[in-house]
């Protein structure tokens, strides 16, 4: 059997799973590249090759763990934001594309100023995505990482060693800001916005592997965004900036909190590639 002809039962697997055709083959892929050890160009030339005589029972493996609706970041152990290959272990929220519009945003606020001395926070890091993104785009910033699970900053100190942002970046384990001293130019956040009782609605691969603690945020999903913007407002520089990520259907609880907080102004919502309001940009007065 060749590789390819390998791969194609375990698309035909994993959708008879309840997984879709279009994640199915991008999942039976990938777990194939990570087994072989190959890249896409690699697997495109040599995938209808005969299959290493190791390959077979490994990848059989992997597959029966995504069949079981494990994500694929979880058994590959990586996953990739803003082109950096991130550590990601179940004690960590797997990186979404959508939270890439934070990274934008930042970038769009300070392009004229990216070699600046910014002081940057990045709350509920997880894995650490964005503060060591934007530090592989600000050589000169410097940030303070906070999140309230010791389990994930360990994979968050791991990935700024393995990226070289560790000189960079500091990670403290606390709620939000509190105990951090100083003032911020940017605060960004990817905090918890799943209502507490929407969970099971989520999908198998959220509902069941990632950490409880990083999806859900309260009752009204809202309460840890809220501490955000009460931090903000303290912690922020005079015309400093917040940037922060929430969920589907929530803009409307949004704008009302942001217009309730003085000192604070709604610049605008970014949408994801739907059209969903997906992350505030505000600007302290």
């Amino acid at each position: 059997m060749t590789v390819h002809e390998r791969v194609a039962a375990a698309r035909h697997r994993l959708g008879a799973a309840g997984i879709g055709a279009a994640e199915a083959a991008a999942s039976a892929r990938l777990l194939a590249e990570h087994i072989l050890g190959w890249d896409t160009t690699h697997y495109l030339v040599s995938g209808n090759d005969p299959e290493p005589p190791d390959f077979v029972a490994p990848y059989d493996a992997a597959v029966a763990r995504r069949a079981a609706r494990e994500p694929s970041a979880y058994i590959t152990g990586r996953q990739e934001f803003w082109g950096l290959s991130f550590d990601v272990t179940p004690a960590v929220l797997i990186p979404r594309s959508e939270t890439e519009l934070i990274v934008e945003g930042v970038l769009d606020i300070f392009g004229a100023r990216r070699q600046d001395e910014l002081m940057i926070a990045d709350v509920c890091t997880g894995c650490g995505n964005l503060a060591i993104a934007l530090a592989s785009e600000l050589p000169n910033a410097s940030f303070i990482a906070t999140d309230i699970s010791d389990d994930a900053l360990t994979v968050a100190r791991r990935n700024a060693e393995r990226l070289g942002t560790a000189e960079r970046v500091q990670f403290v384990c606390t709620h939000v800001l509190d105990g951090i001293d100083g003032q911020f130019d940017a605060i960004v956040a990817n905090p918890p916005y799943v209502r507490a009782g929407d969970g099971p609605a989520l999908q198998p691969e959220v509902r069941d592997h990632e950490p409880g603690v990083a999806l859900y945020g309260g009752p009204a999903g809202t309460e840890l965004v809220a501490a955000v913007i009460e931090q903000a407002v303290q912690r922020l520089q005079p015309e400093g900036w917040l940037l922060f990520e929430f969920g589907f259907g929530q803009e409307v609880a949004i704008e009302t909190m942001i217009q309730a907080t003085p000192g604070l102004t709604l610049r605008e919502f970014r949408r994801d590639l739907q059209g969903l309001a997906r992350t505030a940009i505000c600007r302290r007065a």
